[in-house]
């Protein structure tokens, strides 16, 4: 409660996001650089997503994702973490689901039915979200309806080594496959259901590493 208390009084400049640049920049105003000045030339969906590390141990990572208009962070899951998203600036569409419990499986092809959390877009200023590893959402996809930015706390980070792997997925209507023991009861609306297969070929994101120029993370020693 306290996290997401003071990260919901976070603005750009706190990050070191420059407000008056911003939107110029389309997303990238924190950089110097005469490439990205001029970026402005290039075509909105031949810029990468933006990612800024902050800080990483054992406990918790820290970064933003800075997105240019239309960009996707597509559909994936945060195995075993629980994950803090405040929106900086700008809108962005969030489509979210979390597992059906207990497991259900497609009886064509290797899919799981999932239920809808959220379809809706979010425009800063808002709260901050917060996803569970078994409920808020825990898989999600980010469109940007503007260039936009979001600060992420990921507790436990992703970690190879303690299964903790970012998987991607492809999301069917329910109506289009159909349950291993018949037909899957679900309750109420079935729009609000999707059976969620992993893409096991690699996933290619335009994505590349920026600069933090914000205040570092200071470590209390004890």
């Amino acid at each position: 409660r306290k996290l997401l208390a003071r990260k919901d009084t976070i603005t750009p400049a706190d990050v070191g996001l420059r407000d008056d640049n911003i939107e110029d920049d389309r997303g990238h105003g924190f950089f110097e650089s005469n490439f990205l000045k001029s970026s402005a030339r290039v075509a909105r969906w031949a810029q990468p997503i933006t990612y800024l590390h902050i800080y990483e141990c054992d406990a918790f990572s820290i970064g933003i994702f800075c997105l240019p208009t239309s960009a996707v962070i597509p559909l994936h899951d945060h195995p075993g973490m629980t994950v803090l998203s405040k929106i900086l600036y700008g809108s962005m569409h969030v489509k979210s689901y979390d597992w059906i419990e207990p497991t259900v499986l497609a009886s064509s092809q290797p899919a799981r039915l999932a239920k809808l959390h959220m379809d809706d877009v979010r425009t800063a200023p808002c709260p901050t979200s917060v996803l569970y590893p078994q409920s808020g959402g825990n898989l999600h996809c980010f469109t940007s309806v503007s260039s936009c930015a979001v600060l992420d706390v990921l507790a436990p980070p992703y970690c190879e080594d303690a299964g903790r792997i970012c998987t991607y997925f492809h999301d069917y209507p329910f109506s289009s496959l159909s349950a291993t023991a018949g037909l899957a009861k679900v309750a109420g609306n079935p729009d609000n259901y999707a059976w969620l297969e992993a893409i096991n070929t690699p996933v290619n994101i335009y994505m590349r590493t920026g600069m933090y120029t914000g205040p570092p993370v200071q470590e209390l020693q004890t």
